[in-house]
């Protein structure tokens, strides 16, 4: 092989005799020779295999900037890439889309395509799939990075407003970051089961007490609690909200509305106990105030808060309206048909329960979903086989799209805890290439010293600078960071 100088190759054509369709070309990536011709290439000419054909004439300069290296002997390119998924992409050439191969990961596969210069609309739909889940992933990772730098960070450019709000935020909002803050959120989940526990023990009635009027109403021990336990989550609504970065998003945010839906309910019906009687009549209030004091139990999601099981419910059950709306779709088609045919074959017997088709909705329900409360039975023969197949019906309906939704579940629990740990190593790597970094500058610094290079107090500085940092900033270094997302979890 000749010099990266020479600007020929000895065998290259140059008189243009041989036309590109007739070309035969030889590649070898990662150790796998390919043969290709050039009416196959030809058809993608802005790929990098087709540029290989029209760079024979080009010189050192035209090849080396497409390959790693060139054999003109045997006229064969040599690239270091993986050979794996070269197979895959040059499916494109024969069969005009791309398929990837289990086992490889995504984004690698999006960066070798990248190289050899094939679009990505010739990946298949069922591989864009796990291409677009593996970037979601990868975004996950590098916004869960970026809060944990962030809360790292201090900026002193900041205001003291500005320190004071993030350092609130991060004292409600995230446990984990301290030891007061994780017996804050304690607290916190302390006070949600108190106050669930109070509605509920305030509906006992050996427990009520009996006004001047004679009506029944909570003790007064467990109105103080209740009071106790609003004033503790209007406080930290009202903390949160002041502290918050985006104030349209957490207002509109589901959880923080129903932190307002626990709160509200307090506030109005103790509004119109006292200003409502001046408005409407005495029993009127009341019954507004009995139907507000019900609301009181959207408090008992705010455990979704402190739970990440009860957050993973939640996002599965949303992952999997197709499934419920399955289930759904089965058990309506089943108790119209079993109402019908129950109605229809109970006629006959003279003591019936069958009223009518709707009032035979409620107990195909309860048959179906094998509750059985027995208020409504046949009792004919036909009746009874009806009832029988019914709730076979409803255990096949109920069990088809359980598996799913199960699924669902457990993929995002687990892709929950590999993210979180995912997260963890990026920090570790990250503050392991800044060490590496401080330790290689602290040591050439030293060298320089020690040779009695530039002295005085630049180089005094620059040390006294090394041994001060700390990882903070490193750790926001955008080099490390980056390179790190883009290779293979």
């Amino acid at each position: 092989i000749k010099m990266a100088g020479d600007s020929k190759f000895p065998d290259v054509d140059t008189d243009g005799s041989e036309k590109n369709e007739e070309t035969e070309i030889v590649v070898n990536v990662g150790g796998v020779r390919q043969v290709f011709y050039g009416d196959n290439l030809n058809q993608y000419p802005e790929t990098r295999l087709a540029e290989l054909i029209n760079c024979l004439s080009g010189g050192y300069d035209s090849i080396f900037s497409l390959c790693d290296d060139y054999d003109p002997g045997k006229r064969e390119f040599y690239f270091d890439r993986d050979p794996d998924a070269f197979k895959c992409i040059i499916e494109v050439y024969y069969f005009g889309e791309i398929h990837m191969k289990k086992g490889i990961c995504p984004i690698c596969f999006k960066n070798e395509m990248e190289f050899w210069k094939v679009d990505l609309k010739f990946l298949d739909d069922c591989c864009k799939t796990h291409l677009s889940e593996k970037k979601e992933e990868l975004e996950e990772i590098a916004r869960r990075v970026q809060l944990i730098l962030d809360d790292l960070g201090v900026d002193a450019s900041e205001s003291r407003w500005k320190r004071c709000q993030k350092y609130i935020w991060k004292f409600l909002e995230k446990p984990e970051s301290s030891y007061p803050a994780r017996v804050t959120a304690v607290l916190s989940f302390l006070f949600i089961l108190i106050s669930s526990v109070v509605m509920c023990v305030g509906t006992i009635p050996d427990l009520q007490v009996v006004d001047t009027e004679g009506n029944r109403m909570e003790h007064p021990m467990l109105d103080s609690i209740e009071t106790a336990c609003i004033g503790w989550f209007t406080m930290e609504y009202v903390l949160r909200l002041i502290s918050s970065p985006n104030k349209l998003h957490f207002v509109l945010s589901f959880m923080n509305i129903v932190d307002v839906l626990a709160i509200l309910p307090f506030y109005v019906s103790l509004t119109l106990t006292h200003l409502g009687a001046k408005l409407m009549e005495l029993s009127n209030v009341q019954q507004a105030v009995q139907a507000l004091r019900i609301m009181r139990i959207a408090r008992i999601f705010k455990l979704a808060r402190h739970s990440s099981g009860l957050q993973t419910l939640t996002y599965a059950l949303k992952r999997s309206f197709k499934e419920l709306g399955l289930l759904l779709m089965y058990l309506a088609v089943g108790i119209f048909v079993f109402s019908a045919l129950g109605y229809t074959m109970e006629q006959s017997h003279p003591e019936t329960l069958f009223k009518s088709i709707p009032q035979s909705f409620w107990w195909a329900i309860i048959t179906m979903t094998t509750v059985g409360y027995g208020d409504i039975y046949p009792k004919t023969t036909l009746g009874k086989l009806n009832a029988a197949i019914s709730f076979l019906c409803g255990v096949i309906a109920i069990a088809l799209p359980i598996h799913p939704i199960i699924n669902n579940f457990v993929r995002y629990y687990n892709k929950q805890r590999v993210l979180e740990t995912a997260a963890k190593h990026e920090l570790e790597l990250m503050e392991l290439n800044s060490a590496e970094g401080k330790a290689a500058s602290s040591k050439s610094e030293l060298e320089d010293l020690v040779r009695g290079g530039k002295e005085g107090p630049f180089h005094s500085s620059r040390l006294k600078v090394s041994h001060s940092d700390t990882f903070i900033h490193l750790l926001s270094e955008e080099k490390h960071y980056r390179t790190r997302l883009q290779s293979c979890k």
